[in-house]
Order: structure tokens, then C-alpha cells, then sequence
């Protein structure tokens, strides 16, 4: 796998909404053999054109945008107040680094010394949390940034540790780059890629783009929480970083089909792909759109598995992004033949 063409995605910045700028190099990158269009709310969808015509309709998914956050109220003194937009645990904000326009500020609030008994055990709310970018006063605030301006983390991607991977956007840009790589490759068959908007808030990007694409079978890319840390019981740790990828029969927005989940499992065992399934019932991906989508669509899930995600630092494992890349190429052939 190309992981510096998975650094340049993830330091992107591109919330729900605002994903332009992830959108825009996609389409750069993207060979001579590809057609694309971009739909009215900002999916991406490239047709690949292969050797030969498949059996079924087959199409990739992988949503552009990150969470992250948008200004919401500028205050005299020049602290900026944001919401979040997308799922981020508020425990994970204090301290943190975020950028607006290019302007780079500190998540604050209260001190550990100035807090209550009470207020020391709780974890504030976003309203309750300010940015502090430096500037003097709302004058020199408003002439940096407004209201609706989106902000992201500031975090580097780093490589570290037995083949890890730390960074912000992870999620989902992992499931780009994999796209990505597989346009950039000659294929045996034709098939689809969408690279859909808006997965944070509400998977309305796919919502869209699968009425469009009306695959036969679509293939989700995404990451997946993983919850293998200390005291954290086996059957509560959700997927393993390091196992292999993920193949889901369950979350909370979808009932997958049990004989593709069956048949990825049993492809990737053939072909010595490490994989593992989720033993928790947890979140969710634009699976929970497109299967419901154009009369119904086979919809298969496969994930990497991911620590601390919906953060600035989220963490996966080079290894797992390889099984995951070689289990979607898998999957196509699979699926396209019949």
C-alpha cells in the first residue's frame, strides 16, 4: 500500500460539508481510463473502465469528510466558540490543537485549579469549551475567521511503534487511499468508485450516490473502533489492532448479508488474508444507506481497525490496511464474476 499517498489524504483537511479540497486532489490523481462526475451534494463517482464487462455491477465506497468542528460565536475578547461536527468524544478536546483558515488555536476551559468538586468529575460540554487563537479582541477575530468557518485537528501523521500509524482522518481517508490505489491499477473488470460527502452526519452523501450508482453489490471501506486496550473485557474490545481486517455482520445501522459476509471471510482465509469480525454490536457507515437503497442493494462492510477514532489521534496498524486493500481486490473479482 502507498501510505505517503495516504499521509497526503489524511492531513487534508475536509469536514462534512467542506470536503473540496479532499475531493479536488482525488480528482487529480485520477488516470486516463476513469470517468468521473460530481453530483449536486458532492459525491465523487468514478466508473473504471476494465477488460471486460462483469456479471454484476460492483462499486467501492469510502466517504471523504473527517470530523471536525464549525465556528458558532466570537466573543469580545477574541475566544471562539465552536460545535462539533460529526461524533468526537468531548473528554478528547481539552488541550487540543484545531486550525480555522489557517489560524491555529488551543481547545480551553476552566483550570484543574478553578474547577469544583463537581466540576472537576465531569467532562464539559462542547458549549462549555472555547478556542483560544491568540487574538486580542473580536475585531482582529472577525478579520481571521466568521461564523460557519469549519475547523480540524492539528495533527501530525506519524509512523511509529511495530508498523503503526497515527494521525487525524483515518477515518476515512484510509478507505480514499485504498480507492484510490485500485483506480490507479489495470482492472479485469469495469466497476465503480464513490467517494460520497457527509458520511459524519448522517451518511446523506450515500444516501444520494446509491440511488445514482445502483450497484448489484457494494463494498464498503471504512474504519472501525477498536477497543483492545488494558482492563477492557475480550468481548468487549470490539476488533483488534493488528488482526487483520473487518468484516462486519451487524451494527447499528445495518443487518449485513449473511452469506456475503460468509463468502468474505471464507475468501480471505483462502487466500491468507488475516481477518476478524466485530464481537460488539457498534457504529455504523454509509452500509446503512446504500443497502436500503434503488429496491436493495448486497452490501458487504470491511474495515480497519482503529484505536481512539473520531480524534486527533486516531491509531491503525500498516498491516491491517494491507489486509484490508487485498480483501477489497478480492471481493471485486469475487463479486463482478458472480
Amino acid at each position: 500500500m502507498n501510505f505517503e499517498l495516504l499521509k497526503t489524504l489524511c492531513e487534508l483537511n475536509g469536514t462534512s460539508g467542506d470536503e473540496k479540497q479532499v475531493r479536488d486532489f482525488i480528482i487529480s490523481q485520477l488516470p486516463e481510463d476513469c470517468e468521473y462526475t460530481v453530483d449536486p451534494i458532492g459525491n465523487l463517482i468514478v466508473d473504471k473502465k476494465g477488460e471486460l464487462k462483469p456479471e454484476n455491477k460492483v462499486a467501492f465506497f469510502a466517504h471523504l469528510d473527517e470530523v471536525g468542528f464549525i465556528v458558532t460565536y466570537i466573543h469580545e475578547n477574541g475566544f471562539v466558540n465552536v460545535a462539533n461536527v460529526g461524533g468526537i468524544d468531548n473528554s478528547a478536546l481539552f488541550g487540543k490543537k484545531i486550525t480555522v483558515n489557517g489560524n491555529i488555536g488551543v481547545v480551553g476551559g476552566k483550570a484543574i485549579h478553578q474547577c469544583s468538586a463537581d466540576e472537576s468529575k465531569k467532562v464539559p460540554d462542547i458549549s462549555d469549551v472555547y478556542v483560544d487563537f491568540g487574538f486580542e479582541n473580536k475585531e482582529i477575530a472577525e478579520n481571521c475567521l466568521s461564523l460557519g468557518d469549519y475547523g480540524y485537528f492539528k495533527s501530525d501523521f506519524i509512523e511509529f511503534g511495530n508498523d503503526m500509524i497515527k494521525s487525524k482522518a483515518l477515518d476515512d481517508r484510509l478507505g480514499c487511499a485504498i480507492m484510490l490505489e485500485l483506480l490507479q491499477l489495470k482492472s479485469k473488470f469495469d466497476y465503480t468508485c464513490v467517494f460520497t460527502v457527509q458520511e459524519e452526519v448522517g451518511t446523506r452523501g450515500a444516501i444520494a450516490s446509491a440511488y445514482t450508482v445502483k450497484p448489484d453489490y457494494a463494498i464498503v471501506i471504512e474504519t472501525t473502533t477498536a477497543s483492545d486496550i488494558p482492563d477492557t473485557p475480550e468481548n468487549k474490545k470490539v476488533c483488534k489492532v493488528g488482526n487483520g481486517a473487518v468484516v462486519s455482520f451487524m451494527d447499528r445501522g445495518t443487518v449485513y448479508n449473511k452469506d456475503l459476509y460468509k463468502k468474505a471471510r471464507e475468501i480471505a482465509d483462502k487466500k491468507g488474508i488475516a481477518n476478524q469480525t466485530k464481537t460488539v454490536v457498534a457504529g455504523g457507515n454509509d452500509a446503512a444507506a446504500i443497502h436500503k437503497a434503488a429496491g436493495g442493494v448486497k452490501t458487504v462492510a470491511v474495515s480497519l481497525p482503529c484505536r481512539y477514532i473520531h480524534s486527533a489521534s486516531s491509531v491503525g496498524s500498516k498491516k491491517d490496511m494491507e489486509s484490508v486493500k487485498l480483501l477489497c481486490e478480492a471481493l471485486l473479482e469475487e463479486f463482478a464474476n458472480g
